[in-house]
């Protein structure tokens, strides 16, 4: 006798900051294959949830809810934990900077959705308002420094394969003078390996060149740098994906990220594809 495998959908309930991106977001999980509704009324998120476990054609789906939704969410934990007893969930949270934020809302020239005339009030206002949710989340994406693109990439290399028992690993190449990615899991340092930007002949061309990497990667400590890194690597993900992660991010960082970290960032791909494990690179600074 067969014996039929319970359906388990995996739902994503996605909030966080007015303006940090969770449209942006909500369109990256459709595109990914998720079943996605935003601004569901809090009297049918537990019926949506429920309906979405009878139906096997529905294998994940994610659920947009801000500020507006002020009903589910005074009483969000004890709805996320009544919805956890029964089904996967994972709660996303998103967030950016104040100043960030203060700033798209002037681009786009909306107004907040708290309905306050002073922005930085109804910024500092949602932020004291969330915090407890922001605690209950599963994961917090910072988007102060990620395009819609970047953010919209981030969602797809993620959760596109999420069901899977494949891990997804983001190497991501930055410059420290622009500031860390604050998604990072992991951060290696390689400002101690020489860099071409001091090279005349090298300096007008990006990491991604064969001119600069061939530069970079024949130099002695850069293969050195690879002697102990690699077995870093390999010690580490196994644990990561022991640990139930999905997806890991690890930024490799230079000093403007336009040379040194694209071209470890290359070679570490090249080497973690020969593993047959499922990797991305996303060049941040070039």
């Amino acid at each position: 006798m067969t014996v039929r495998k319970k359906h388990q959908p995996f739902t994503i309930i996605l909030t966080g900051l007015s303006g940090s991106g969770k449209t942006v977001a909500l369109n990256a999980f459709e595109d990914s294959g998720f079943f996605c509704v935003d601004n569901l009324p809090s009297t049918l998120i537990q019926t949506f949830v429920n309906l979405g476990n009878r139906s096997p054609s529905i294998s994940k789906a994610a659920i947009g809810i801000d500020i507006r939704e002020r009903k589910f969410l005074s009483d969000f934990a004890d709805n996320v934990a009544s919805l956890r007893k029964k089904y996967k969930v994972e709660i996303i949270f998103l967030e950016a900077s104040e100043e960030v934020l203060a700033r798209r809302f002037k681009e786009t020239r909306r107004p907040h959705p708290l309905g306050y005339k002073d922005l930085s009030r109804a910024i500092s206002r949602e932020l004291k308002l969330l915090s407890p949710i922001r605690k209950e989340s599963d994961k917090i994406i910072d988007t102060s420094t990620m395009t819609p693109h970047r953010l919209r990439k981030f969602i797809t290399d993620f959760y596109s394969k999420t069901g899977s028992q494949e891990m997804t690993i983001s190497l991501v190449s930055f410059g420290y003078k622009y500031g860390i990615p604050l998604e990072a899991d992991l951060l290696f340092d390689l400002r101690f390996l020489p860099n071409p930007y001091f090279i005349e002949e090298l300096k007008a061309f990006p990491g991604t060149s064969q001119k600069v990497k061939k530069f970079v990667l024949s130099h002695k400590d850069t293969k050195e740098f690879f002697k102990k890194f690699m077995p870093l690597l390999n010690y580490l993900i196994p644990h990561y994906k022991a640990e139930g992660r999905s997806y890991l991010t690890i930024g490799i960082g230079c000093t403007g990220g336009r040379h040194r970290s694209p071209a470890i960032s290359e070679e570490i791909k090249k080497m973690l594809k020969k593993q047959k494990l499922n990797v991305s690179v996303a060049h941040r600074d070039l």
